[in-house]
């Protein structure tokens, strides 16, 4: 195989398994929030002290800073977005909609600078092979331009239905395959023995929903899907590293420049299309949503009541609907 040594048809089988049991926990979690606080609050209050303590310590493949600053992140991620869904005072609060974007470009900083430590390592870091290089470098860079690039900060409301979504119509189609080709770039490069669950499977579980079950909520989708496989593997650290279902990279450099270049490419891509709508309608990004013209942006606002501004008019601010 091109990016993995070989994929057996089990291990196959097991991603589709790994995909599914992702999307159906993320589908519960939104349909109910005391499902969603026992999992995003109570057992990652009890894990660390009862699981994690021997399966995520020093010397395990998640027993580093980067893994568990990502699960608590993704964690602060979950209930952040729990509380804006659940309490109007917060989704109707300019201070509060802005930590959903600050969390996302948090978390999106975190893999930036675990891939410019891995520029010079060739060998093992923690129990993973590793073998770094310009394409890291690349992917950095990438990354710093999927954070420049996130739009519409002020624009997120809940959703019309009984999930009450956290709905973030600016965040459009382009920007998440951007964001995922990074993201697969980023776990391929560093961690990339964890690339075929971590990376693709884990992306996956995430996009689908947002491009066909809740359109506009894939920041929540992602954070959901992100705290359930953190936990996971921090839990069962063996699955991706020593059982049969694990699968090992390829360990090729063509691949390696291959992934980091597409990421480096679509993200370039997207940073030339929100410079040219920025200037053309001379729109504030940190203030206001830039692609309110574009039928996809419409389509959310109109699924959840809210009327979007007219082909270049001033957006206004969106609200949370009642």
């Amino acid at each position: 195989m091109f990016l993995f040594a070989s994929i057996p048809w089990y291990s196959a089988l097991m991603w589709f398994a790994v995909l599914g049991g992702l999307m159906l926990v993320n589908e519960l979690a939104r349909l109910n929030k005391w499902f969603a606080l026992a999992i995003f609050l109570v057992l990652p209050a009890v894990l660390p002290f009862t699981v994690w303590n021997r399966t995520a310590g020093p010397g395990s493949s998640v027993g580093d800073w980067f893994h568990w600053a990502k699960v608590y992140s993704a964690l602060a991620g979950c209930l952040g977005f729990l509380a804006i869904r659940n309490f109007k005072r917060l989704s109707t609060n300019k201070w509060a909609l802005m930590f959903p974007p600050f969390i996302l470009a948090l978390n999106i900083l975190e893999a930036v600078v675990r891939d410019f430590q891995c520029v010079g390592v060739n060998g093992l870091v923690d129990g993973i092979q590793t073998l770094g290089g310009p394409w890291n470098i690349m992917n950095g860079v990438a990354g710093l331009i999927n954070i420049v690039t996130i739009t519409g900060w002020m624009g997120i409301f809940i959703g019309k239905g009984k999930k009450k979504d956290m709905m973030w119509p600016d965040m459009l189609w382009f920007w998440v395959i951007a964001y995922d080709l990074w993201n697969f770039a980023y776990v391929y490069n560093c961690v990339s023995d964890h690339a075929f669950y971590a990376g693709a499977a884990l992306l996956v579980s995430c996009t689908i929903p947002a491009f066909f079950l809740r359109k506009g909520a894939w920041l929540q989708h992602r954070a959901q899907t992100l705290g359930i496989w953190m936990m996971f593997v921090m839990c069962f650290p063996a699955f991706v590293d020593t059982s049969k279902f694990a699968v090992k990279s390829s360990h090729s450099p063509t691949a390696l420049w291959i992934v980091s270049g597409l990421a480096l490419a679509s993200n370039l891509a997207v940073l030339g299309y929100e410079i040219h709508k920025v200037l053309k309608t001379r729109r504030n990004p940190l203030k206001v949503e830039v692609y309110t013209d574009l039928a996809a942006f419409r389509k959310v606002a109109a699924e959840n009541g809210v009327e979007a501004p007219r082909h270049g008019a001033v957006p206004v601010r969106i609200a949370a609907n009642d």
